[in-house]
């Protein structure tokens, strides 16, 4: 049974969402947020990247950081930039990029069925940047950002969705700059959100797409703000998170792709002749891999396709099966020396959004072979959960991406 709350966003004034609603704060760095933020004194990056606004002495210190960004944000409020709707409410999110459309559901979520298990996970998070997003939300006492989050499909869910967004236009709607069109339904009909509580109770398991660290942060969060209430009692606001639900298979995957600065001391000779006792390996014009389990491999301005071979990896292993962990344990680590690639300074990775050009410009330029992934499913990461296992590092790369300010959810009551 999956428990979600409406709630009473707080949400950019009419007319200011398309100057509001920024990227994530995550997939920008300090300097890109600061060129992106510096003609457009209400973006949220303001809000979720606040080093942007101090001197460069005071950015590395998390918190004046946090206390701008609380700053920031009240200022929005008080100028009316943001405007808190007056009714709990559901919000329908639209993206669109290009052909491709996909509707979710912006609700609470409940950290108690994240700690119980209904709320499924397949990352494991790093305590620093965890540190770093609870103590953000601790200040600001907000869902600054949603999570991205997928469910098996339900045609009860799906109905409700279409039959609210399919009967008016939306309450919010414009193209971002960078193509992608977000438009927002407000639902606050106390019917329609009594039928979407009654379609969710009967999804069995809610899977994080894209957000781990976000939503085990709501959890340290939720555990800080109860012990300070006696008076809890497990409805407060804190007790729920923001997320933006959405069916598998209207979610769009592409491949994280890896390069890495240099051979492990090998010639690019010696390099492809061990490739090539792993993998079956052939010149190529196409750097996409056709399926799973190929690769596109850059190397000295040629791409190659590699394919592993039946019997080298446990094909029914929900982990050691996929294509990031096959390359990792029959090539990055044993013939390029790529041990952890979570922390090895050797290995970078790059979105698929950037396309295999960024891999060619990457290797004319500090690396020296790159790999193209094809994407990863959701049902590989829905089977990888289930498992209570855990997908290797920077699996899964999701387009397009929500934005941040569009819809910010209170943690107060």
């Amino acid at each position: 049974m999956a428990d979600i709350r409406p709630f009473p966003a707080f949400r950019p004034a009419s007319g200011q969402a398309d100057k509001v609603a920024s990227p994530p704060y995550d997939v920008l760095s300090s300097d890109e947020a600061r060129e992106m933020a510096a003609e457009n004194p209400v973006s949220f990056l303001h809000v979720v990247k606040a080093e942007i606004d101090l001197a460069p002495a005071d950015a590395g210190d998390s918190e004046k950081v946090y206390a701008r960004s609380a700053a920031n944000f009240q200022n929005m409020v008080t100028d009316g930039v943001m405007v808190q709707d007056t009714v709990p409410a559901f919000y329908i999110y639209r993206l669109t990029m290009g052909d491709h459309r996909q509707f979710g559901l912006a609700v609470g979520c409940s950290v108690d069925e994240y700690v119980e298990g209904s709320i499924k996970k397949h990352e494991f998070t790093r305590r620093d940047k965890e540190d770093d997003r609870a103590r953000h939300m601790e200040v600001l006492g907000i869902n600054a950002g949603p999570v991205l989050f997928t469910h098996r499909s339900n045609d009860a869910v799906r109905a409700l969705v279409g039959g609210i967004s399919g009967a008016r236009e939306p309450d919010v709607d414009f193209t971002a700059d960078d193509g992608i069109v977000h438009a927002v339904w407000v639902v606050s009909d106390e019917e329609d959100i009594a039928a979407i509580q009654e379609a969710f109770a009967d999804i069995e398991a809610i899977y994080v797409a894209d957000g781990h660290h976000r939503t085990a942060s709501a959890h340290r969060v939720r555990d800080i703000m109860r012990d300070r209430n006696p008076n809890h009692t497990g409805d407060e606001a804190y007790n729920f998170f923001l997320a933006v639900v959405f069916q598998e298979d209207e979610l769009k995957l592409m491949g994280y792709h890896r390069v890495v600065a240099d051979l492990n001391g090998l010639s690019n000779e010696d390099f492809l002749a061990k490739a090539g006792e792993i993998f079956d390996i052939a010149p190529t014009d196409q750097p996409e891999p056709e399926g799973h389990r190929q690769w596109g491999m850059f190397l000295d301005g040629q791409w190659y396709r590699l394919t592993a071979r039946d019997g080298s990896f446990p094909a029914d292993d929900p982990v050691k099966g996929l294509d990031a962990a096959i390359l990792q344990d029959l090539l990055l680590a044993p013939v390029l020396g790529i041990g952890d690639p979570r922390k090895d300074p050797r290995i970078d990775f790059i979105g698929g959004s950037r396309g295999s050009a960024e891999l060619e410009r990457r290797c004319g330029l500090d690396m020296k072979v790159a790999f193209a992934f094809a994407p990863a499913s959701v049902d590989q990461i829905m089977d990888v959960a289930d498992a209570d296992a855990v997908m290797p590092p920077k699996s899964t790369w999701f387009e397009p991406k929500l934005r941040s300010g569009l819809l910010v959810r209170g943690l107060n009551d």
